[in-house]
């Protein structure tokens, strides 16, 4: 039996266990997912901060998120999260004596990113008019000193949020909901943009999140996967 054909069955097996309500309603929400467009977290220092970030991510349909950790490591707030780490994935990018900005830009141009980083300063392009043809990663910086200068010096582009008022910059879980909402209505209203995640890869995400809303589900895979050794 192949690695494939053995998560099929588990998740026939686990479906059994969940109301046709909820398999539906998590069948809604895969349809909604994306990898197109994903997020940085370059050292986020606040907890609530990134967990703010986090539930927004999940919320609109984010499916990744990046967290880099150069000199600060991440952490979470659960009252912030409210359970949204449960649905989505959170690469870590927290090698020792790396520049590990510059391996997580890497990491995303190998797969086709564009690398945008937001930064207050007007000189940048206005995020509604950030192209995205092409898989969109969208940079936030530190909460006080914003991006490094690894950043800037291998982004693809600065972005900035258009600001009517005497203060020059919002709070991060902020800024993170308007530049989101602003790419991901872009993204969905566009025709030809291949955006929606690929079947084989809703196969794992749906045997993932089986595993969260199934109690108990770690002994009763052991048991299904004796059952059919």
């Amino acid at each position: 039996m192949t690695e494939a054909e053995k998560n099929q069955r588990l998740t026939a097996f686990f479906q059994q266990y969940v109301t046709d309500h909820k398999r539906d309603f998590m069948e809604r929400v895969l349809a909604q997912r994306t990898r197109h467009v994903t997020v940085v977290l370059e050292d986020i220092v606040q907890s609530q901060n990134a967990s703010a970030v986090v539930r927004t991510c999940e919320c609109l349909g984010l499916q990744d998120i990046h967290i880099v950790e150069n000199y600060s490591k991440y952490g979470t707030n659960k009252k912030v999260l409210k359970g949204s780490h449960h649905w989505v994935n959170l690469i870590r990018h927290k090698g020792r004596g790396r520049d590990n900005t510059r391996a997580c830009f890497q990491h995303l141009k190998e797969k086709g990113y564009q690398i945008v980083v937001t930064d207050p300063a007007p000189d940048g392009l206005s995020i509604f008019d950030v192209p995205v043809d092409k898989p969109v990663a969208l940079v936030m910086g530190n909460e006080w000193k914003g991006i490094s200068d690894s950043a800037r010096a291998y982004t693809d582009q600065k972005v900035h949020i258009p600001m009517a008022g005497f203060t020059e910059s919002l709070n991060i879980s902020v800024s993170s909901a308007i530049c989101l909402s602003t790419l991901l209505n872009k993204l969905r209203q566009s025709s030809g943009i291949a955006w929606q995640l690929p079947d084989e890869e809703k196969e794992v995400i749906r045997l993932a999140w089986l595993r969260n809303v199934v109690r108990r589900s770690d002994l009763l895979e052991r048991e299904f996967l004796k059952s059919i050794a």
